[in-house]
């Protein structure tokens, strides 16, 4: 195969995670072995950053900074949630499409990695597609993340190790507040997370339940339709036993119509779906109105999939190595393949990195299986426990700074603009 000489591009994509920056600093750090990368590009605020022609220089970055980019959270590049839409705006996305070889052709990029979840993937796709339709050689690998955990064909994704090792904590401190203060008259607390069509980011909050009475009691999960007499019957059981209940749910929590409960159909993201931010307020109105019970809600938001400071050192290890195998597979002359993670054994946890098609990836969502989940539907069983238990293993040594976490901020010194402004 003829060596391909050029320059590599890398940008993020979508909500970020406590270790997306990991995998950019495992993309940087493997290209700089190879003689045929020439210059390390980043792209701002992913593909509308390189619409734009906003390109970072990551030859100039020192080199503790990108080392400091494995424990730093958020987009350090810049995130975006920009969608090349051949279906809903074709003439858009085919301006795009222009723009963006244009873009690589100014630029002499020949490695794209983008780092982002199922809307990434099938940018990534298209992208690599378009590559082979215009000859002009571009080798194209997508690097898995999202919190959410719903990407197919992989075994889990970068950044859900981490966001359940601190989801389950949180669980933790929270239910032992609330159960310190329960009194005879009970208490029931209600805590929200991400996940709109998947569950994962909830089942993983399992983990802090040691023994069958502790927290949390209930976990509704978006894959099983909300059975509003089932779910009361079941928190008043549970203060009749433990004086309080501690409730999780996913943000996409559907009723039997397929309804989100949470939903603000008023306002919408940049993908055209409601914003969720109402799951839990929903749920405690029906608490407290049917079994007039003092309930409260907790939102983690984003600190969930910001929370640096306690992510999975095996979290981290992967979205390096997610990095590194994606470099590889385009040296070796791979496109239009996505990295995924391939588990080889429980106990120990063992794994490695392979590919899949970004075909087989894209705008494909992977959801709970049901035979991991307890047949009333309120927790997930030990299936799922044994699935997610490694995935939040180690602990990362964080750099501080007078007290705080030390995070790297990139100095992002512009790449020259050669080309007209975007119209």
């Amino acid at each position: 195969m003829a060596e391909l000489v050029g320059n590599l591009l890398v940008a993020q994509s979508g909500g970020p995670t406590a270790v997306i920056n990991a995998s950019v600093a495992g993309v940087v750090q493997e290209a700089g072995r190879h003689e045929a990368i020439e210059e390390i590009y980043g792209g701002a605020n992913g593909i509308l950053g390189i619409l734009n022609e906003d390109l970072i220089d990551l030859n100039e970055e020192k080199a503790r900074s990108i080392e400091g980019l494995k424990h730093t959270p958020a987009a350090a590049l810049g995130t975006c949630r920009y969608k090349l839409d051949f279906k809903k705006k074709p003439d858009q996305a085919a301006r795009d499409m222009d723009r963006l070889f244009e873009v690589f052709k100014a630029h002499n990029i020949r490695y794209f990695f983008y780092a982002g979840g199922n809307d990434s993937q099938d940018t990534a796709n298209k992208i690599h597609e378009e590559t082979i339709k215009r000859g002009f050689e571009v080798r194209v690998i997508g690097v898995p993340k999202t919190i959410d955990n719903d990407l197919p064909h992989t075994d889990h994704c970068p950044g859900y190790g981490s966001v359940i090792k601190y989801n389950a904590a949180t669980v933790m401190e929270v239910a032992a507040d609330v159960g310190s203060m329960a009194t005879d008259d009970g208490s029931c607390c209600i805590v929200e997370v991400m996940g709109r069509a998947a569950g994962w980011i909830a089942a993983g909050t399992v983990l802090a339940k040691r023994t069958p009475e502790s927290a949390p009691h209930i976990i509704l999960l978006p894959e099983i339709p909300f059975n509003e007499a089932a779910f009361i019957e079941k928190v008043k059981e549970t203060v009749a036993k433990a004086r309080c209940c501690i409730v999780v749910v996913g943000e996409g929590l559907k009723n039997d119509k397929g309804e989100e409960i949470g939903a603000d159909k008023t306002r919408l993201d940049a993908f055209g779906h409601a914003v969720l931010s109402g799951a839990a307020d929903r749920l405690a109105e029906i608490v407290q109105g049917r079994l007039n019970l003092k309930t409260r809600t907790v939102k983690l938001g984003y600190a969930q999939r910001a929370a640096g400071h306690f992510a999975s050192e095996t979290d981290r290890l992967e979205a390096v190595a997610c990095g590194e195998a994606a470099v590889r597979a385009a040296m070796d002359g791979k496109s239009g393949f996505m990295v995924k993670i391939v588990r080889l054994q429980d106990h120990p946890y063992r794994w490695t990195t392979g590919l899949q098609d970004l075909k087989d990836i894209a705008n494909v969502e992977h959801l709970i299986p049901r035979e991991w989940i307890t047949e009333d539907g309120f927790l997930p069983n030990e299936k799922f426990v044994a699935y997610a238990r490694p995935l939040i293993e180690g602990e990362i040594n964080v750099p501080i700074h007078e007290g705080l976490p030390r995070h790297t901020v990139l100095d992002k010194i512009p790449v020259d603009k050669v080309l007209p402004p975007r119209s």
